[in-house]
């Protein structure tokens, strides 16, 4: 009421009850960012209060931005949006500054394969696991890294032990700040199996430090990549094979290391916010 504006603009569920409050008070346009939809977060078991807010906020705004094209399609499927309305807008990636990347030596010659991201549903740990198996059929000198935590990390812990592969598992709970940077300097080969991703920021933060990618084709980041190698997530013989290609393949995973952060360092904040700025007008 006091303050003078133009537009509103308000991200995911949460902020859509004030964004829709603010545009009855005051009139003025009211711009959504979906970020995450609640098929995306549920795997199905849908909340219907949430969905509910969602849909209301999507009916009541002018514009709505999200953050892929996977993710426009789930608002004209599940929501009954026109697809007049979307705006399809792609993250980017904080640049890496020199300071940060201080150089991590590995204590062994045993390669790792590193997935990083909440232990949950939404992000295909169990795949990620069963991949995981089959390429220690194929070759021994290898260690897998789960990192991060969630609802599902202890039954993950419990798969690895059913399978007889802990000796090659590790579990290092949550990371944050300079702890990731240094867990991508370890890292052979990142895998982002998600069974649905809006987006998906963490393959680009690892392709700024040189690690070749393999993410799933369910993933919003899949449609901007050209050099991470794409999987469909429930594919676990696909997923290993890449594995075992860019671990036993230099020619492979230098393409895929040189040419992916060539890739990703063309992929700035400033260009997203271009975009938004032409949604504004």
């Amino acid at each position: 009421r006091d303050t003078t504006f133009d537009i509103i603009h308000a991200h995911d569920w949460l902020a859509y009850p004030a964004g829709i409050a603010a545009k009855k008070i005051s009139g003025k346009p009211l711009v959504i960012h979906v970020h995450a939809t609640e098929f995306d977060r549920s795997g199905g078991e849908v909340n219907q209060k949430v969905y509910a807010i969602e849909r209301e906020g999507m009916e009541m705004a002018d514009k709505i931005i999200a953050v892929s094209n996977f993710t426009k399609k789930i608002i004209v499927e599940k929501y009954d949006i026109s697809p007049d309305k979307i705006t399809t807008v792609y993250n980017a990636v904080e640049p890496v500054s020199n300071k940060e990347s201080t150089i991590t030596r590995k204590g062994t010659n045993e390669k790792v394969v590193t997935f990083l991201g909440r232990i949950t549903m939404q992000k295909g740990p169990e795949y990620f696991i069963e991949a995981a198996n089959l390429v220690l059929k194929k070759m021994d000198k290898v260690k897998f890294v789960m990192a991060g935590s969630g609802d599902m990390m202890n039954a993950m812990i419990v798969r690895t032990a059913e399978l007889g592969i802990s000796d090659h598992f590790y579990f290092t709970g949550f990371l944050k700040g300079n702890d990731v940077q240094e867990m991508f300097n370890l890292t052979d080969v990142f895998v982002m199996p998600s069974v649905s991703e809006p987006f998906g920021i963490v393959p680009l933060e690892a392709m700024q430090s040189k690690v070749p990618v393999i993410i799933s084709n369910q993933s919003g980041v899949s449609e901007i990549l050209e050099h991470a190698i794409k999987i469909d997530f429930w594919d676990t013989y696909a997923m290993a094979d890449a594995i075992y290609g860019l671990l036993n393949y230099p020619a492979l995973s230098e393409l895929f290391k040189e040419e992916g952060k060539i890739e990703v360092d063309n992929l700035k904040w400033v260009n997203s916010a271009k975009k938004v700025c032409e949604v504004y007008e």
